[in-house]
C-alpha cells in the first residue's frame, strides 16, 4: 500500500504534519458520503513523540482545549464538531497492558464502533485483537531533540484515500 515519509526538523513541522492530517479527517467526516470510523496506529519508542503527534492531530481537527496523555487513564475522549456531524477522537495508550485482551476487558472496544477516530499508541500490545487499522504512523526520534522521521502507511482502502488527500495538501 501507499506510504508518505516526512522528515521534521522542528516541533512546528511535526505540528503542521499532524494538523494537515487532522484537516483531511475533518474533510472526510464532513463529506457527503456516510463516513465510518477511522483507526490509526501510532508506533515508536518511548519518547518518540506519539502523544505530541496525537495532540496536534486532535487540535487540527478543531478540538479546543487540553489534550492529555492517556498513559494512566488508558483512553481519553475528545468531542469534535465536523460540520453538522459530531465525532469523537479517542486516544488510547496501551503501553501498560499486560495481555492483548486487557483493553477489551476494560470496555474500550466499544469506542471503535462510534463515528470518529481511534488513535492507538502501542497497538502491538493488543496483538491481533484490534479492529482493522486504516493508517499506521511510525515515528522515529532523530539526533536532535525536536527532530522526527514519520512514515504514514495506508493499511486499508480508506487509509489510501486519506493519504492521497494528505499528499495533495502537503507542501
Amino acid at each position: 500500500m501507499k506510504s508518505i515519509k516526512r522528515h521534521c526538523r522542528q516541533e512546528t513541522e511535526t505540528a503542521a504534519l499532524a494538523k494537515a492530517l487532522g484537516s483531511v479527517l475533518v474533510h472526510f467526516f464532513t463529506g457527503a458520503t456516510s463516513p465510518r470510523h477511522v483507526n490509526i496506529a501510532l508506533e515508536g519508542n518511548l519518547g518518540a513523540g506519539k502523544t505530541a503527534f496525537a495532540r496536534h492531530l486532535i487540535q487540527g481537527m478543531g478540538y479546543v482545549g487540553k489534550v492529555k496523555s492517556p498513559t494512566y487513564s488508558l483512553c481519553e475522549s475528545y468531542p469534535i464538531a465536523c460540520g453538522k456531524k459530531a465525532v469523537n477522537a479517542f486516544h488510547f495508550d496501551l503501553y501498560r497492558m499486560r495481555t492483548p485482551l486487557e483493553w477489551q476487558e476494560a470496555g474500550l472496544a466499544e469506542h471503535f464502533d462510534e463515528l470518529g477516530i481511534c488513535l492507538i499508541e502501542w497497538p502491538e500490545k493488543a496483538e491481533d485483537t484490534l479492529p482493522q487499522l486504516d493508517l499506521q504512523i511510525a515515528i522515529t526520534a532523530g539526533q536532535l531533540e525536536t527532530e522526527r522521521q514519520f512514515e504514514l502507511k495506508a493499511l486499508s482502502d480508506l487509509g489510501l484515500s486519506l493519504l492521497t488527500q494528505l499528499q495533495g495538501d502537503l507542501p
